[in-house]
């Protein structure tokens, strides 16, 4: 048997590890859940500030026009809250981040290791984009080359991210009111002092020309479906969420929804806001107008002379990018971490992994990623579709009608099976088939469609193979040797701390389980340490 040492030292040095390390892998402990849902919603939210909206927006207004563009929008929106609902219900509920809900939710326990690799790539991928976005308010702001821009953006963002939730959560709830105002007080000006603008934008045809076309309307949704994955971001801040009590019931239920599925609202209004600025800038920006520092910059010098337009758009866009980075380099760390931990059974800690995600974003963005940028997410949207749309179908139509998926989540080492053929085979459908659909492989006339079929492919596949596999794949193990409930008699994750007999910490109930070794309780970061297996309990 072989697992990680035991920790030591005082209570404090406890606490300081927590915060750093801020429960990856692991059930959020009620002890450590002590912001109130309103906070947690703000923080959560906080992390929409990105500017990227604004530049997908740009890109499908100029490109499609501006109706085709709004219908596009509102269909991924609509897509994008209806799978975002169930997955943001369970973080808040049971507290566990969307990898932990994945497991449990089709996929197994190492199965989900694909679609860690998908979210983890989704983190660096817009870490990338909202960096490369702030390189290019410091270069018109201050003339910073965009190479040191590049490195400046990434750089910026250690210090913030490495003490995890209670750092984030005072800079987003510090900064919003701030980002708020410098956000939506030029495009109100705007709107009112030339209303005629906006008329003007409705009746904008695009580069393409022409009508509402259905082509255009579903390429459009493509590239803004594939931001499904920051369901997922947001989770990582809901499942710090208090357990819902009677008192707390309408608060809870309002913070998850609008924090969590919510988020897409507020996005929706940002890309229809970028396709309005890049229209009205268009003449004077040029190839430039999808860019948010310049979008902001035309607005500013409408009210404002040009040397405190440009510094307020600056302002704007600093403040957005650190506050959306943070968590891309979070949620990206509390990924990779997880997906590395399982495979080597060795857990190197996630500030390691902070470190490589923003390696690799800085990567991207030196080598200008921001100019394909819809052409990079039109892609990646086949996969996020494909993985989201798979959980959310076993969460909806598996777990509450068919009654096949176990609707308590499991995710611990030894209680699911290695791999469930019934999240893995459609996730794997839906985003071969899509992907074959956006490369023209089934025709030109059906190439616009690939995000839809993705989603009715995850959505029809993922029931079938519950029914065809009878549900024998979801667990391993319906007992897991300790005679306490996991939850409570109203569902809530039972608070009682039991002593992990290999790293002598305290963890609440639903995150330990009973060791091979007779008489022993090992808590779940433990029992994925164990490299031999000799304390994962035999199936039954």
């Amino acid at each position: 048997m072989v697992v990680d040492p035991p920790r030591e030292g005082t209570s404090r040095d406890q606490a300081v590890r927590e915060t750093l390390e801020d429960y990856t892998l692991r059930f959020a402990p009620r002890s450590y859940r002590r912001w109130k849902p309103g906070v947690v919603a703000t923080t959560a939210l906080g992390g929409i500030a990105y500017l990227a909206d604004f530049s997908i927006g740009a890109g499908i207004g100029l490109s499609y026009g501006t109706v085709n563009a709004l219908l596009g929008i509102l269909l991924a929106a609509v897509i994008i809250f209806a799978t975002g609902a169930p997955l943001a219900y369970y973080g808040a509920r049971y507290n566990i981040d969307l990898d932990l809900i994945t497991r449990g939710a089709g996929f197994g326990y190492y199965g989900s290791v694909l679609t860690s690799v998908i979210f983890g790539s989704f983190t660096f991928i817009f870490f990338a984009t909202e960096g490369a976005i702030m390189a290019q308010g410091l270069h018109v702001g201050f003339g910073v080359p965009l190479w040191l821009g590049y490195l400046i953006t990434t750089l910026v963002v250690v210090p913030l991210v490495v003490h995890g939730m209670k750092t984030l959560s005072a800079l987003q709830v510090w900064t919003t009111p701030l980002w708020l105002l410098l956000m939506v007080g030029p495009i109100g000006y705007l709107v009112v002092v030339d209303p005629v603008s906006v008329s003007r934008w409705l009746a904008f045809t695009g580069e393409a020309g022409g009508g509402v076309s259905a082509a255009s309307v579903v390429l459009g949704a493509g590239v803004a479906l594939s931001l499904m994955a920051q369901i997922g971001e947001q989770i990582d801040y809901l499942r710090f969420m208090p357990p819902r009590t009677a008192a707390n019931k309408r608060s809870w239920w309002l913070s998850t929804l609008v924090a969590g599925p919510g988020w897409v609202v507020f996005g929706a209004v940002k890309q229809a806001t970028g396709a309005f600025l890049a229209f009205f800038i268009m003449g004077a920006a040029g190839a430039a107008a999808t860019e948010p520092v310049q979008q902001f910059t035309g607005i500013y010098e409408l009210f404002a002379p040009w040397w405190l337009a440009v510094p307020l758009a600056v302002v704007l866009v600093v403040l957005s990018q650190v506050k959306i980075n943070v968590t891309n380099a979070y949620s990206g760390s509390l990924t990779w971490t997880n997906s590395f931990t399982r495979v080597t059974k060795r857990y190197p800690g996630r500030i390691t992994f902070v470190l490589a995600n923003l390696a690799v974003a800085l990567v991207l963005m030196e080598a200008n990623m921001f100019a394909f940028l819809n052409s990079v997410l039109s892609f990646y949207a086949n996969c996020a579709i494909a993985w989201v749309c798979t959980v959310a179908a076993d969460i909806v139509i598996n777990k509450f009608v068919l009654r096949r998926s176990p609707v308590e989540p499991e995710f611990r080492r030894g209680m699911l099976h290695a791999v469930n053929p019934v999240g893995v085979t459609a996730f794997l459908a839906s985003a071969i088939l899509s992907i074959a659909m956006y490369f023209g492989t089934f025709g030109d006339a059906v190439q616009p469609f690939s995000p839809i079929a993705a989603v009715l492919i995850a959505v029809v596949l993922t029931p079938v193979m519950a029914v065809v596999t009878r549900g024998r794949y979801y667990l391993r193990r319906t007992d897991d040797g300790i005679a306490e409930p996991r939850f409570d008699a109203d569902g809530t994750p039972a608070a009682t701390a039991h002593t992990c007999d290999y790293c002598l910490q305290d963890f609440e109930r639903p995150d330990v389980l009973a060791s091979a070794e007779p008489g022993k309780v090992i808590c779940s970061l433990c029992v994925s340490t164990d490299r031999t297996g000799e304390l994962v309990l035999p199936a039954t």
